[in-house]
């Protein structure tokens, strides 16, 4: 096997490792009764404190760290609390009211958002392909949500709160890897760390001490060790070969494997609307992606 094609089999076991992780959260919310914030901030703490020993195991990433200036650490600190305190926990609350699908969809526009608002911030302007793909994923919109979504207000406003979030997280994010000189395990790290300390004292204060039994501790620790710390590794080792437009195509067929593992899993059967707004908006993300 070529190294491309490893990296292509690499970013596909990441991108079902992620897209599992839907089902799984659900499980934790539904079956073991964990709180949606306590929980987020417990499954990114974890991951953040076997981020911040692996940069402790590397000389050259414990050199970056302790390279840091003061200012360096409020941007990432600013990325942080967007990207995980809000995104995050803004995604659990949601997961916890409404079905996977429905959330999965309105985070699915978030590479056309991204496009829109970096030509205004970052100077990134969108091509033809990305507003062609913008009305695909639309329309596909409009037709998913003209069944019976199951939706519900406080699930919607949290899908909003962490679409919005994610689409300024990523631009952050951009911004930060173009002008802070990190390696990105330690921005991801440090970012993690400041981003899921707050989101866990938030849970710990608005939800109280969680109850968490052995198998609540299982399902934590394999979000935490396997679908965050191990899929980062893996994905940025894919990313040495892969194209951004290579990687953002395999990162856009998640949309169809939440719905489909939420549909075996959790028995949220799309209606035939559903399934044409899945397509849709699936191929309007994977045209704007295109060279």
């Amino acid at each position: 096997m070529t190294g491309h094609r490893r990296a292509v089999a690499m970013a596909i076991l990441v991108t079902v490792l992620w897209s599992s992780s839907w089902v799984i959260i659900r499980f934790g919310l539904d079956d073991e009764g964990l709180d949606p914030i306590t929980f987020a901030g417990l499954r990114y703490a974890v991951a953040a404190l076997i981020l911040m020993a692996l940069v402790g195991m590397r000389p050259t990433a414990r050199a970056n760290f302790r390279g840091l200036h003061r200012a360096e650490v409020g941007r990432l600190a600013v990325l942080g609390l967007v990207f995980y305190t809000l995104a995050q926990g803004a995604q659990f609350v949601a997961l916890d009211h409404q079905p996977a699908a429905t959330t999965s969809l309105v985070l699915a526009m978030t590479p056309l958002a991204v496009a829109a608002l970096s030509g205004r911030s970052i100077g990134e302007h969108a091509t033809r392909s990305q507003l062609s793909g913008a009305i695909l994923v639309a329309a596909g919109a409009v037709a998913y949500f003209s069944g019976s979504l199951e939706a519900t207000m406080v699930g919607m406003i949290a899908a909003i709160v962490g679409f919005g979030s994610t689409v300024v997280g990523a631009v952050l994010g951009r911004a930060v890897n173009r002008e802070v000189h990190t390696m990105p395990l330690v921005t991801s790290a440090v970012s993690m760390v400041i981003g899921a300390a707050v989101l866990l004292s938030i849970g710990l204060i608005t939800e109280g001490m969680p109850e968490v039994s052995a198998r609540g501790a299982l399902v934590i620790g394999w979000l935490a060790v396997v679908n965050t710390a191990f899929a980062f590794t893996l994905w940025n080792a894919s990313l040495r070969h892969l194209t951004a437009s290579e990687s953002s195509l395999l990162n856009n067929t998640m949309l169809v494997q939440i719905a489909l593992l939420a549909w075996v899993f959790l028995d949220e059967t799309p209606s035939p609307a559903q399934v044409i707004g899945i397509v849709a908006v699936s191929a309007g993300v994977v045209w704007s992606q295109r060279r």
